[in-house]
């Protein structure tokens, strides 16, 4: 009788659902757009091709061809990233690491993150340990950010404050003081 209520003990943890450490659970899972995106004016399109009109014609009086056509290039591209909103991709968060559409990054290859918010968006930067890439930058869509930190704060630190770099901020003077469009 005792050899029958070990079995039958047996049984039951078998039956239990227990966590094994190998196994792989969601924890977040969202779609969000994959850059922010804000519909820009009329203004916005008149005033950057009148500064690369500036800055073509200073160019072409010092022979600089090559940089013509560079300048002429990134004009397009502002462009084209202003008109044409982005598609959405699925974000996912388990407990090995975070997905993004196709790619999948381990904790381990993942330094700490950070909330910035662009354009009235919430983006959530990840940092991490390769040069390339340097950061992950995840639009937050319909997800509240104390409740993704909440989750992230188990595997990475969080950082309330990064200096921004001389490129960061040199880019908010000028969107400070020359805006190309009124908002």
């Amino acid at each position: 009788m005792t050899a029958h209520k070990k079995e039958e003990k047996i049984e039951e943890k078998e039956e239990a659902p227990t966590a094994s450490p190998n196994q792989v659970k969601t924890l977040l899972a969202w779609t969000a757009p994959g850059r922010p995106f804000a519909k820009k004016g009329k203004q916005y399109y008149t005033s950057a091709l009148l500064i690369a009109l500036l800055i073509e014609f200073i160019l072409f009086l010092f022979s600089q061809y090559v940089l013509m056509a560079v300048v002429a290039s990134l004009v397009f591209l502002s462009f084209a990233l202003a008109s044409v909103p982005p598609r959405n991709f699925h974000y996912r968060v388990s407990s090995e690491g975070i997905t993004v559409e196709d790619h999948f990054f381990l904790w381990q290859e993942l330094y700490d993150f950070y909330f910035k918010r662009v354009d009235g968006e919430d983006i959530l930067h990840i940092r991490t340990h390769a040069f390339i890439p340097s950061e992950l930058t995840i639009t937050m869509g319909d997800m509240h950010r104390e409740h993704v930190k909440e989750v992230l704060l188990y595997f990475l630190p969080f950082r309330e404050f990064i200096k921004p770099t001389f490129i960061e901020k040199a880019g908010d003077w000028l969107a400070r003081n020359f805006p190309l469009e009124n908002k």
